[in-house]
């Protein structure tokens, strides 16, 4: 994890320090230093430059492209599109709560669905429901690198898709060994690969805008929007009450369920200018641990706020943590690295989201899922506009009705939640990449309508 002030580990900077350290990767970055590894530069600048040059070294000095296997003839065209997934986090997991009906939805007149996994084999309901859901589920955790590209070489799959990236227990050495003929990346990290071994990026307009595109080595794919979600995944029937998640019972709730290694110093100044502007206003927040608690605690004290304004919501069980956001008002994102599941998880609960717009993938993306809402109101395009929006919602009683009322309108006809359209928008994409790989074609960008 980025190394903030409210982690919980040793000898970490203090909120002061940590302001800096977004600096002094910039200036490592631009001497062509080894500096961070991509993720945990994601919550630290806005910089796409920056970010597309810090990953290519990155890339470059520890997944290169890698010469080990001959390169892949050209494969014949099969009755059916083969597409791979691969992930170790086909389990319960916020990746999967997105991406379990994508499977199912396949068409399976065109399309065949393989699951590569080398995470736990936790048997949960997630991971029950996605075996089921394609129509190969390969368990490759105990396989090499190499051993498992030959295996996806051996079953010809035509398209290979990365949902880990450079995340946890990711695979990106089977990706440098180019399992597959066409390899893209896709959601599970924000951001180009860097590497010329992806061939696609799957993104939306408002997440790479076309002047932007220079910033990713991947060709882009344009979907109408980016995020895919379960459809099936409905509202629990369980109702909490204030009280019952420790919140008072009078007064604005502000809320953020993101993880904490998204909360910069910036972002919770910001916050904390908010609350100030609010009276009787709280933020809930979610954290994992009571060091954590502790550090946050004493910042937000240290910006003359008192304690009780910051309330910690814990790790609860899926239906309680969806029904927890009916007990808030407004969802504050992060920057620059904003919300995802916990976006679409919070506006699917009628919960209203505010987003600051920024330049980099993953500082678009709270944008991009408003966006498929259909509430461009939502979107702010700096921190004091920001800062204006959550006020003038939390103190005008009749405007924020209207934002809900507005979302709540919206929940049954925008594109966010309709999965069938993702899926067959997707596919479309998929087609032509394929297409256009036995064609002879280099790849190049892909917009579907």
């Amino acid at each position: 994890p980025p190394l903030f002030f409210f982690q919980a580990y040793p000898g970490l900077p203090d909120a002061q320090e940590s302001r800096g350290l977004g600096d002094v990767y910039k200036r490592q970055i631009n001497n062509n230093e080894k500096a961070i590894a991509p993720f945990p530069l994601l919550p630290l600048i806005d910089d796409p430059i920056l970010s597309r040059k810090n990953t290519e070294v990155y890339s470059q000095r520890i997944y290169p492209k890698s010469n080990i296997l001959p390169a892949i003839d050209q494969y014949p065209k099969h009755p059916k599109i083969r597409i791979g997934y691969f992930s170790a986090d086909f389990r319960e997991h916020p990746l999967a709560y997105l991406t379990a009906e994508l499977y199912e939805l396949h068409n399976r007149d065109h399309f065949e669905v393989h699951a590569f996994s080398f995470g736990p084999d936790t048997k949960d309901e997630m991971n029950l429901r996605i075996k089921a859901g394609v129509d190969h589920f390969h368990d490759v955790k105990k396989m090499s690198h190499k051993e498992m590209a030959l295996l996806v070489r051996s079953l010809e799959i035509d398209i290979a898709v990365d949902l880990g990236g450079f995340t946890h227990d990711a695979r990106t050495d089977v990706f440098a060994m180019s399992a597959a003929p066409i390899q893209l990346s896709y959601i599970g990290y924000l951001g180009t690969m860097g590497a010329d071994y992806y061939d696609y990026l799957i993104a939306d307009p408002v997440m790479i805008p076309k002047e932007s595109q220079k910033y990713y080595a991947e060709k882009i794919v344009y979907l109408p929007s980016f995020q895919v979600n379960d459809s099936t995944d409905l509202p629990p029937e369980i109702t909490l009450t204030r009280k019952d998640v420790g919140l008072p019972e009078e007064g604005f709730v502000f809320c953020c369920f993101n993880n904490t290694y998204k909360f910069t110093p910036t972002i919770f100044d910001s916050w904390a200018r908010i609350l100030k502007q609010v009276e009787n206003s709280v933020l809930i927040v979610y954290v994992k641990n009571e060091l954590s608690k502790i550090n946050l605690t004493k910042e937000i004290v240290s910006r003359g706020l008192k304690a009780e304004r910051l309330i910690f919501g814990d790790t609860v069980k899926r239906p309680d943590y969806l029904a927890r956001y009916r007990t808030a008002d407004l969802f504050l994102d992060t920057h620059p690295y904003n919300a995802g599941t916990t976006a679409s998880d919070a506006l699917k609960m009628g919960l209203p989201m505010i987003t600051y717009l920024g330049n980099c993938y993953q500082a678009r993306m709270g944008a991009s899922i408003v966006s498929a809402l259909n509430l461009p109101e939502l979107i702010t395009h700096s921190l004091e506009e920001y800062e204006a929006l959550a006020i003038e919602l939390a103190t005008n009683p009749e405007k924020m009705q209207a934002i809900k009322d507005k979302l709540a309108s919206n929940l049954t006809t925008a594109p966010l939640y309709n999965t069938k359209l993702f899926v067959k928008n997707l596919e479309s994409a998929y087609t032509t990449m394929y297409e256009r790989y036995h064609e002879g074609l280099e790849p190049d960008h892909i917009y579907v309508e």
